[in-house]
């Protein structure tokens, strides 16, 4: 049996423990040279650090009680608080949680709560933003979040989820990904690395590399010549990427090499877009990830005289 077969086998058994699987789709990322794959993975067994991409599915909503007292002896216990008002007083943030804990952590989590309910979360210094601001007169002398642990086992089967649809979408595209085993350690081509990386950053973060990616009304002017560097880097920051993201990405795409016409960005320029996903969406580039993917890979096209 194949490494993606077992995989496949272990995850249609029911209830199973997600981090031994994942431990095997660690290695299979590794046989198949797909660096994005990997760090997907290396992240789910052993947890986010601060600043790495968090998935969307990994933010989960928080919900809020607090106990106030006020003037006579007279208080409110467990009041809940709407996220309307967490939103006005301490911002948008503070409705959601980043679950950035390995999935064997969520696993045992899961197991100590078993019985149902929800999930205690630490946010004491929520207190000085409802002073005063919910009930007049009164103080807030506790609060209180959860998270639902339905909301945590959603979190958990998306991760069994994504790792069946990875491995069913590698039995498809990558022939060279239903035969590697235990025991052998061929040599991957570098396609066989750009499609792998494709298809996880598809599975996982959403598309990255197609030029289609765009929304309707995107308007894309890439002026580049092949070849002409400085025209890229330029035409990159004119499209809205910061200087030195523009200067360091026309580096690499000068670097790099393209995969095809329909697939511009290689191996090297794909890592690097999908790391900066996360400034394209909290601001730091002056447009849309969609609009930002289109533009990118127009201008590679022009640069490598693909078009």
């Amino acid at each position: 049996m194949s490494l993606l077969q077992d995989i496949q086998a272990a995850l249609l058994k029911g209830d199973v423990e997600l981090a031994p699987i994942l431990l095997k789709l660690k290695f299979l990322a590794a046989r198949l040279g797909s660096t994005p794959l990997a760090d997907w993975v290396k992240h789910e067994s052993e947890g986010y650090p601060p600043g790495a991409l968090l998935p969307e599915y990994r933010k989960l909503g928080i919900s809020y009680t607090a106990t106030f007292s006020g003037p006579f002896g007279s208080g409110i216990r467990n009041a809940p608080i709407a996220p309307m008002i967490i939103r006005k007083l301490a911002g948008e943030d503070w409705n959601r949680f980043e679950s950035r804990q390995s999935i064997a952590a969520i696993d045992e989590l899961l197991g100590s709560s078993a019985k149902g309910g929800t999930l205690e979360i630490n946010v004491a210094d929520l207190i000085f933003r409802l002073q005063g601001n919910v009930y007049k007169e009164y103080a807030c002398n506790e609060v209180t979040g959860h998270v639902s642990r339905a909301a945590v086992a959603e979190l958990r089967h998306v991760v069994k989820s994504r790792v069946m649809e990875l491995t069913l979408e590698l039995e498809r595209s990558v022939p060279e990904a239903a035969a590697v085993t235990l025991g052998r350690s061929d040599t991957t081509s570098a396609k066989t690395s750009t499609v792998t990386t494709k298809i996880a950053q598809q599975i996982i973060y959403g598309n990255v590399g197609a030029v289609s990616a765009g929304t309707v009304g995107d308007q894309i002017n890439v002026h580049v010549g092949s070849g002409d560097l400085e025209g890229l880097v330029a035409s990159l920051q004119s499209a809205g990427i910061p200087r030195g993201d523009a200067r360091e990405l026309g580096d690499i795409i000068a670097a790099d090499k393209p995969v095809d016409v329909e697939e511009p960005l290689g191996p090297k320029t794909q890592e690097w877009v999908l790391d900066k996903l996360k400034g394209a969406a909290n601001g730091a580039w002056k447009m849309s990830l969609a609009v930002a993917t289109k533009v990118i890979s127009e201008a590679a096209l022009r640069f490598y005289g693909l078009k």
